[in-house]
């Protein structure tokens, strides 16, 4: 009898080691995956930016989702920052991967635009010089790009796009559309690839917003009907504050049923303050 309630004790002993071993474990995962969370956080935030440029006569928001698989990280981003000849760049873009890997190729992409955008103020001459320096720096990776210099004193804007999802637009006179204008491949597949430059002049107010395909593609419609619904959200919400409507557009991700990360850059512009 007691050499069994022995070897009971000591099986018990076991177990119970056992489970504090698998629990210890468990925590240690636990407290790993806080940490890498911690980190796809601080990396997303350090690279998308700050702020967005204030500037006279034009209103700019922004909204970013994460993947919802994988890290809580991606390849969407968005800028906007002021050009060398007063008018505004802006730009989104999304890099192949959801991983620190493509979040480090965004970055380059993002410097690699300003960079060049200090240099010249022609969209198609700005990705096509990002594009041969992105290959050089040899990544193995590419994104798709959307980039628009606009001057809001003349309503002056100038459009390019690499392989990226078309600009959505809607004016205060009530007409809206969807800029389906020629572009090129994606940055960081062929060197030497040309964008071309489509130039406007906007002469009333009006809005215009840059999205990624996360925002209107998805198992649940495709990307047209996407691209029609932030049509219609911009066309009948085109007095809302930038911010609100930028968030409206978001929420057409929902609808969707993406998996992907998803961005949206709005920019909504008070007309030309003197006629030319």
């Amino acid at each position: 009898m007691s050499r069994h309630r022995a070897t009971t004790s000591d099986s018990t002993g076991e177990l119970l080691a056992t489970l504090e071993h698998l629990v210890d474990q468990a925590r240690d995962r636990i407290k790993l995956q806080q940490v890498r969370a911690e980190l796809a956080v601080a990396l997303q935030r350090h690279m998308l930016p700050r702020e967005l440029p204030t500037v006279s006569g034009l209103r700019i928001a922004a909204r970013y989702t994460p993947s919802r698989d994988g890290l809580d990280i991606g390849g969407d981003w968005y800028d906007a920052f002021p050009m060398p000849d007063r008018s505004v760049g802006l730009a989104i873009g999304d890099v192949q991967g959801h991983d620190v890997e493509a979040v480090a190729f965004m970055g380059q992409v993002r410097t690699s635009l300003r960079a060049v955008a200090n240099a010249t103020n022609d969209p198609g001459e700005v990705l096509s010089c990002a594009n041969d320096l992105l290959i050089s720096m040899d990544c193995g990776l590419f994104a798709t790009c959307c980039f628009l210099c606009f001057d809001p004193l003349t309503g002056a804007l100038a459009a390019s796009r690499a392989g990226h999802v078309p600009v959505v637009w809607a004016t205060a006179a009530g007409r809206c559309g969807i800029a389906l204008d020629s572009g090129g491949l994606p940055l960081g597949i062929m060197p030497g690839e040309r964008y071309p430059t489509i130039r406007r002049r906007l002469t009333e107010a009006g809005a215009f917003v840059l999205v990624t395909d996360g925002v209107v593609e998805g198992p649940s419609f495709p990307i047209e009907e996407g691209l029609a619904r932030v049509a219609q959200l911009v066309r009948t919400g085109f007095d809302a504050d930038p911010d609100d409507l930028a968030a409206a557009v978001m929420r057409v991700a929902d609808l969707t049923g993406h998996s992907d990360d998803a961005a949206v850059l709005v920019a909504r512009y008070d007309g030309v303050p003197y006629p030319a």
